[in-house]
């Protein structure tokens, strides 16, 4: 076939008519066992995936046994579904003719106009078409069909009519014996046969109509269909509809997330865009105030310079070339003045003056910074120097602590407003000192909680006065050094808070108290209103009536009874 007939073959509107492999009307249609219909030279071109290839280089025997050895089926790929599907060892011409594909190839040759040519001499065009042999004739061939005696009675139309009816009556005939339509069905062979198989190669079988095999098989087939497929046909299209619609719900759901994440993207951008404009007119604002704020310094200290120079000056001189007497009587004024001087002159720490204003401009690119327009944003500009004359130390560890037992203070820097510096990062260094014996320190924990805070424990091993020294960048804060009262270990009671000991013990006789209570009848605690007992609740051990109080030691308890219990007193 030329490449144009095969361009207007592959144009056929009607699918039913050609094959899906080669995609032109089907030639010799053979169906599958999965129900697709190729042409007979497409199945057999199908590469096998179950059949042995014959090895290579092999000896002669084994050529010969191979070629000797009867045909299997294989096993192919449908190239519709791609199903395992066997070929029979005949090869495509064992399967099933697709009567119904031949049908559609010729119903399409009909409605589109397409030449047909003689089915029996092959030379002239085709103008008639005999129904039961199903061949199309010429003219000749048409007469020379009616006037057998055979084919005489045959029913011949013209193609005319059959094309512009559109309907096709083509009988199935027998593939032994020509002319022969298939009208009865051999039960033990599973065939449909035609009336001389039956009379020769199926004379002993049970043959019947084709047209009760069709009611009984047809009937099987219906119900195949009805009570088992078509239901999962319908479910099968439900879902697969369902996905339909997920997957245009899914597009139509990105698309829109995309349209929010575009929207999101610009305005997100121009609210970093105005965040950083806002740090930048911060950033000159706090340059200009920072300035301003040096430069009265700068001010402050050359008036106070001028006033110590020309004061030391004076001073100085006069010391020099003075005489006694003009010494002494300016004495006076001078120390008048060198006193103001040196009490209330202004006279700042290097250091503070170095660190406080100069250099306490950052940025902290990670710092939350709220919201612009409605977007989380990052970035502060950090204007808070530590001024150690408002840093602020808190908490009980700073002034008391227990012996043996871990205490806790914070150190807290703050700005020269007094507000709490906003990061950390700061040396802090704390030093815990007894102070009649420098050589006993206490080690101490610091940790920097970010935010400005510094949290400090120590566990002191020995009771006493100590010193707290706490320093920001090895100066010490105001404050600093703090008094700290070490106390001895807090004893624990050893004994139970109870009413008496007659109750707390069940009535024992040999139990014994800590107050000085007795009980007549040989009982050696104390009782209810019995002599002695200190009329409330009290500790078995040492006697004290308070729950929450520490156990006291026998060195300071004072008074002892007649009876030999101890009675206890206050610290």
């Amino acid at each position: 076939m030329s490449r144009c007939e095969r361009n207007e073959d592959a144009g056929i509107p009607n699918p039913r008519a050609v094959c899906a492999a080669c995609h032109r009307r089907y030639r010799d249609p053979k169906l599958l066992p999965c129900l697709h219909t190729f042409c007979s030279d497409c199945i057999g071109q199908l590469e096998s995936v179950s059949a042995a290839a014959r090895p290579a280089g092999g000896n002669r025997e084994e050529e010969e046994e191979a070629e000797d050895a009867p045909a299997r089926a294989v096993t192919v790929l449908c190239p519709e579904c791609d199903s395992e599907v066997d070929i029979p060892p005949l090869g495509p011409g064992g399967l099933t003719t697709d009567h119904l594909a031949l049908d559609e190839v010729f119903l399409e040759t009909l409605v589109t106009g397409g030449p047909l040519g003689c089915d029996l001499c092959g030379e002239g065009g085709a103008e008639s078409r005999c129904e039961v042999c199903c061949v199309n004739l010429c003219e000749f061939c048409c007469q020379a069909h009616r006037r057998q005696k055979r084919t005489a009675s045959h029913s011949v139309q013209p193609l005319d009519e059959l094309r512009s009816s559109g309907r096709l009556s083509r009988p199935v005939l027998c593939s032994l014996h020509p002319g022969q339509e298939l009208r009865l069905f051999c039960q033990p062979c599973d065939l449909p046969v035609c009336l001389e198989c039956a009379a020769t190669l199926h004379r002993d079988h049970r043959c019947c109509s084709a047209g009760d095999a069709v009611r009984r098989h047809g009937d099987r087939i219906r119900e195949q269909v009805s009570g088992c497929l078509r239901p999962r046909l319908e479910r099968l299209e439900r879902c697969l509809e369902k996905v339909q619609l997920s997957q245009e719900a899914l597009q139509a759901q990105a698309d829109a997330t995309a349209d929010e994440v575009r929207a999101f993207a610009l305005g997100y951008a121009s609210a970093v865009q105005s965040h950083c404009l806002s740090l930048l007119r911060h950033l000159e604002e706090l340059r200009v105030q920072r300035r301003n704020q040096l430069h009265l310094q700068g001010a402050q200290l050359h008036q106070a310079l001028l006033d110590v120079h020309g004061g030391v000056a004076f001073a100085e001189r006069l010391l020099t070339c003075g005489s006694d007497a003009e010494i002494l009587s300016a004495k006076g004024v001078t120390l008048r003045r060198l006193a103001s001087l040196a009490e209330g002159g202004y006279d700042p720490h290097p250091a503070a003056v170095a660190l406080g204003d100069g250099s306490c401009i950052g940025f902290m690119p990670r710092e939350p910074a709220g919201e612009v327009g409605g977007y989380p944003v990052v970035g502060v500009i950090n204007s808070k120097a530590v001024d150690l004359n408002k840093c602020t130390v808190e908490g009980e560890g700073l002034q008391e602590a227990r012996e043996g037992q871990q205490a806790h203070f914070t150190l807290v820097c703050r700005d020269s407003a007094g507000e709490q510096v906003t990061g950390g990062g700061e040396h802090i260094s704390v030093s815990v000192i007894h102070q009649e014996r420098k050589s006993c320190t206490v080690e101490t924990s610091v940790v920097d909680n970010g935010d400005g805070s510094y949290s400090v424990s120590y566990t002191p091993q020995e009771p006493g006065a100590y010193s707290v020294w706490a320093c920001v960048k090895a100066q010490h804060v105001k404050g600093s050094p703090f008094l700290l009262s070490v106390r001895r270990k807090l004893r624990r009671h050893a004994g139970t808070f109870h009413c008496c000991s007659f109750c707390s013990s069940g009535g024992a006789k040999e139990a014994r108290c800590g107050c000085p209570g007795t009980m007549p009848g040989g009982f050696k605690g104390c009782g209810h209103s019995h002599k002695g007992h200190p009329g409330k609740r009290h500790w078995s051990c040492c006697g004290s009536t308070v729950e929450r109080s520490e156990c006291l030691p026998a060195s300071v308890l004072a008074a002892v009874s007649p009876g030999g219990r101890l009675r206890t007193v206050e610290l």
